[in-house]
């Protein structure tokens, strides 16, 4: 029996899914702060110290809960995603697109490629709908307690990720299959059959290894910040997506009719390939 070709799509989350910082909608208040200081903060760790600013950001968090006198246990971390704020449609998004896979012929996975916190993500109130959540995570002491980065996602590991979803690996631990070569029509899910959502900077290499192979990114900004728009039009511009869109994530929204259209495609290259054995 023919198997259905799948398509991912795959999904940045801050500034993508949720208009701000997963971090603004429970911890920087549990720490007496808000986004500006905390972000100042982080941000002069990773300049005076020439660091990572995902490592400065993780290694904030957690001086800052020990100083405040908050665990940060798995829980502890998944109740802040309990408060997590999403843009319009996010919630219905997922039932939508997987409907208009199933009726069109296609299996449709959704995965996170996230510089934010695993755990966090995993307490959000869309946790379920993901295939895989690839994020940064803590090292957890013999009480639960968070004691050390365990993963740290910046730009450079969001392209690893990629190449797993490709390939089939949701281990983040993994470095020997990823770097397996697999003939094309072995591996998973194609590039070819892969769409991107993002918003930043740390995104553009993602968006641009899809689009390079074949596959489609999109470009989602805020429509109530003005500057943000400006930002998606010049990586269209410049080549680096296929694709912008106000991250509106409704029935009637742009995303969902760049989305069924390239569904639409996927089946159709599908079917021809299917014919041309």
């Amino acid at each position: 029996m023919r198997k259905k070709p799948i398509v991912a799509l795959i999904y940045d989350f801050d500034g993508t899914l949720s208009p701000g910082n997963m971090q603004e909608f429970g911890f920087i208040q549990a720490i007496g702060s808000n986004p500006e200081e905390f972000w100042t903060m982080s941000d002069g760790i990773a300049k005076g110290q020439d660091a990572s600013n995902i490592l400065a950001y993780m290694k904030l968090m957690f001086d800052e809960a020990k100083k405040h006198g908050i665990k940060l246990r798995r829980s502890d971390f998944g109740k802040f995603g309990q408060h997590i704020e999403l843009f319009s449609g996010v919630r219905g998004w997922f039932r939508l697109v997987n409907e208009y896979g199933e009726a069109h012929g296609v299996k449709i996975e959704h995965y996170i490629n996230s510089s934010g916190l695993k755990e966090i993500i995993e307490g959000s109130p869309i946790a379920h709908e993901f295939k895989h959540i690839f994020a940064c995570t803590y090292i957890y002491d013999d009480k639960g307690e968070a004691e050390w980065p365990g993963i740290a996602v910046d730009y450079t590991a969001k392209t690893q990720f990629m190449f797993k979803i490709n390939k089939g690996i949701f281990s983040a631990r993994d470095s020997r299959m990823v770097n397996d070569s697999i003939a094309e029509d072995k591996k998973r899910i194609p590039f070819t059959r892969m769409i991107y959502f993002g918003d930043g900077e740390t995104d553009v290499p993602c968006m641009k290894i899809v689009s390079m192979f074949g596959g489609n990114s999109i470009a989602v900004y805020n429509p109530e910040i003005p500057n943000k728009k400006a930002v998606a039009e010049k990586l269209h511009r410049q080549g680096r997506v296929n694709f912008i869109a106000p991250a509106v994530y409704t029935k009637d929204s742009k995303a969902f009719k760049i989305v069924c259209s390239i569904i639409d495609r996927i089946k159709a290259d599908s079917d021809l390939q299917y014919l041309s054995r």
